[in-house]
Parts: C-alpha cells; sequence; structure tokens
C-alpha cells in the first residue's frame, strides 16, 4: 500500500502539490477561524441562574428561593447535575448539561422552566440568568485613572457610561463593574418621631416609592389643540425627598423631613479594589461570550474604548489592569519563532550532510503543510488555539523535523545507491 502510494505520488507530481497547496490554503483559513485564547477553557457547561433578596438570612433564602428553585429546574432535559448555594441576600444555582448540548439551546430550557417556578417564590423575588460566559471568560479588566474625581462620581460614570458602551462590543457577554460608592439616598429616621407622628416604617417606604414616579394622563383638546397631561414625579436631589408626605396627622401633612434627615452615600460594601497599594480605583471586568475568539474580542474593546474616551471627564482616562491579550500573542510568537528556528536549522543540516538543495527545499514545504493540517484538525473539532494546543504543535515541529531529516536521508541514499549500480551496470 505504501509503495504504491509512493508510486502514484511520483507520478503525479502536479496533483500531490495542487492537494498540498489546498491543504496549505485550508489551514490558513482554519487559523483565522479558530478561536485563539491563552487558558483552555475545561468548564463545565453550565447556566448560573442568581436570585437577590436582600435582607434575608442565608437560611430563609435557602427554604424559600434555592430549595424551589432546584426541586422546579431538574426536570430540564440533558442536566447532569444541579448545584444550589444560598448566602446573604443572594441565591446562586448552577444547572450543569451534558458536554454536547448547545449553550443557548441549554439557555431557553432552563428560562423556560423560570417562569414556571416564579410563581413559588416570595412576592418580588425575580430570578435572572448569569451571563452567556465561562469560568475563564475574564479577558479584560480596566480601571478610570481619575484624579481628583470621588469614587461616587467615578462608579456612576463607570455604571452609566462606559458600561453600556463596551457592552455593544460583539463578543462582550458582560461588563462588571467593580470599586468606589453606588450613590443612594439614605433615609436616617428617628424611631422617636415616627412613634409620636405613629409613622411605621413601611409606610415610608411606599411613600417614597409611590412619589418617585411620573404618571400620563389622558389628553384633553382647547381651542382645536390636543394637550397631554403628565405628573413629573421623579425625584431629582434631596429635597425632593424631604418633601413627600407620607401621611396626615391631625390634619396636619407628616413629611420625610419631620421625621429624620436624608442624606447622599454610598451602598453597603464587601470590598474594595486597590491598585498596587496606591490607593482605591474604579473600573469594569469584561466577560467574553461563550465560544468566542478572545484576541479578537480583546482587540474590538481596546478600540470602542478610544472612542469611549472622547467622551470621558477632562483629565480622565483608562488603564489596563489585566490583558489576556499579551498572552496570547506570547503564545503565538513562540509558535512562529519556534517554525521559523526548526526551518532554518534543518535546512543547514541538510545542506551541510547532503549539498542538495532539493531535499531542504522538501522539508520546508512539509513544515508549514503540518502544522497546516494541525488547525484544520483543532477546527474540524472545536478545539480553540491555546497555550496547551499550540505548545503541543510547537513540540511537534520537532518531530516533524527529525522525521523530514531522516526520511529525505534515507531516499537521498536510496536514489544513490541505485544510481551507482546503474553506472556501474553500464
Amino acid at each position: 500500500m505504501v509503495e504504491k502510494l509512493i508510486s502514484f505520488s511520483l507520478k503525479n507530481r502536479l496533483l500531490v502539490l495542487l492537494v498540498s497547496a489546498c491543504l496549505f490554503a485550508w489551514g490558513v483559513y482554519s487559523v483565522q477561524q479558530n478561536p485563539i485564547d491563552a487558558i483552555p477553557d475545561l468548564s463545565e457547561n453550565q447556566v448560573i441562574v442568581f436570585t437577590e433578596w436582600m435582607g434575608r438570612s442565608p437560611q430563609v433564602i435557602e427554604s424559600q428561593v434555592t430549595y424551589p428553585l432546584v426541586s422546579n429546574l431538574q426536570g430540564i432535559p440533558k442536566v447532569k447535575n444541579i448545584r444550589g448555594a444560598s448566602m446573604f441576600g443572594m441565591s446562586f444555582v448552577y444547572i450543569v448539561f451534558e458536554d454536547n448540548v448547545d449553550i443557548y439551546w441549554a439557555r431557553t430550557r432552563v428560562l423556560e422552566r423560570l417562569n414556571y417556578a416564579q410563581r413559588l417564590l416570595p412576592q418580588n423575588v425575580v430570578p435572572t440568568l448569569g451571563p452567556d460566559g465561562t469560568g475563564v471568560g475574564h479577558i479584560f479588566w480596566y480601571h478610570l485613572d481619575a484624579n481628583g474625581m470621588d469614587l461616587g462620581e467615578q462608579r456612576a460614570l463607570q455604571d452609566w457610561y462606559v458600561k453600556f458602551a463596551l457592552q455593544t462590543v460583539p463578543g462582550v457577554a458582560e461588563v462588571a463593574s467593580f470599586g468606589g460608592f453606588e450613590k443612594q439616598y439614605q433615609l436616617v429616621l428617628d424611631p422617636l418621631k415616627m412613634q409620636y407622628y405613629k409613622v411605621t416604617m413601611m409606610e415610608v417606604m411606599n411613600a417614597v416609592k409611590a412619589n418617585n414616579n411620573d404618571v400620563g394622563g389622558r389628553k384633553f383638546e382647547m381651542s382645536d389643540m390636543s394637550y397631554i397631561i403628565r405628573g413629573l414625579g421623579y425625584i431629582k436631589n434631596i429635597k425632593d425627598v424631604e418633601e413627600i408626605a407620607i401621611k396626615n396627622y391631625n390634619s396636619i401633612p407628616v413629611r420625610v423631613k419631620d421625621i429624620g434627615s436624608i442624606q447622599m452615600g454610598g451602598d453597603l460594601r464587601l470590598g474594595i479594589f486597590d491598585e498596587n497599594g496606591t490607593g482605591e480605583v474604579v473600573g469594569g471586568i469584561v466577560v467574553m461570550r461563550y465560544g468566542e475568539n478572545a484576541d479578537n474580542v480583546i482587540k474590538a474593546v481596546k478600540a470602542k474604548m478610544k472612542e469611549v474616551e472622547k467622551g470621558l471627564p477632562e483629565g480622565v482616562t483608562f488603564k489596563t489592569s489585566y490583558d489576556r491579550s499579551e498572552l496570547i500573542e506570547k503564545a503565538i510568537e513562540s509558535v512562529k519563532g519556534t517554525l521559523i528556528e526548526e526551518m532554518i536549522a534543518v535546512s543547514i543540516v541538510v545542506l551541510l550532510f547532503l549539498f542538495h538543495w532539493r531535499s531542504a527545499l522538501i522539508i520546508l514545504i512539509q513544515i508549514p503543510i503540518s502544522v497546516a493540517v494541525a488547525f484544520i484538525f483543532l477546527q474540524a473539532f472545536g478545539i480553540s488555539s491555546n497555550i496547551m494546543s499550540l505548545t503541543g504543535i510547537a513540540l511537534a515541529i520537532g518531530v516533524l523535523v527529525d522525521d523530514g531529516i531522516v526520511m529525505v536521508e534515507n531516499a537521498y541514499r536510496t536514489i544513490s545507491e541505485k544510481q551507482e549500480e546503474m553506472d556501474n551496470n553500464q
């Protein structure tokens, strides 16, 4: 079989070269299409359900949120395992699917079942799906360099401008903010005044919630013109909160300022983000969507950040905290360098020992085609180009070189012996 294959190749050299060129072109196309990342994705095929119910203990979260969700999500097809975790004010449910299940099909099935499970949860408790990313999807971290701007303003700038802009980048599943203070109106109530005016905490909460709203009415016509009735009630400053009426006490309205004080402050924090011990900063974590090309997504994020930077306040710029593309580019450069070094080394060895340039040319053609074919199989089996796979290719290049030298030397020696026999016979 091998002899027939060799004989066929020798008789059809142009066909062999054409097939080799096609394989090389296919390999180049596979390199461009194959997702490139630094870290191999070994995470499970899972969907995360996150539920927030602030102020409740882990025991309450477990019994009223986590357990109903876990028990009702068990009937989803192609599920391997379901794990639940309860903590103060939050519940996490991890639905692990079989490896061959499409992630977006799995998310759709989970969302359908959540619509049914919603009725089993307490009022105003809404479960949501986590981002469609993996455990190694944190590809890019950045923070704001804003000297003179307080942390609350930086966090507002991050949440309401930068985050929304970066989430439009193709391949980005989520931009998670970190650091700073989330601004909020804080009501500091006096229990003695509340007792005097007979006001409860729930009445204060309902009054503030009801008065922070825009309402629309019908329209009426006057002088051949139509007018739309609107009630503008959104809170704009602290004074608006202070003037909210809660109830009547002896025919006198009791306002929020009568039973306490209002101030601007930050939400409760469980940690800070410090930059090399120089102080706290505000920034975001870019999470890549499942199956995307990390290198291309990072390049697109950087290009978008240059556009966003034009709209930032004067003196505010971006700084990179973590960039995985550096590791990716180093891994690619390592393979390229190994390939070039091996091709040069083997050419010199063949030329020195055989003094035959065509033998060196054969090996120079063989190595890049073999590497290209490797990427064809990576693309066919859905394996990303990462440190592990690229390192394997780099190691395999050494084997290709040894094989090429042995085969070329053997062929050269055999041909030389046959030529000597033919010359002697003549």
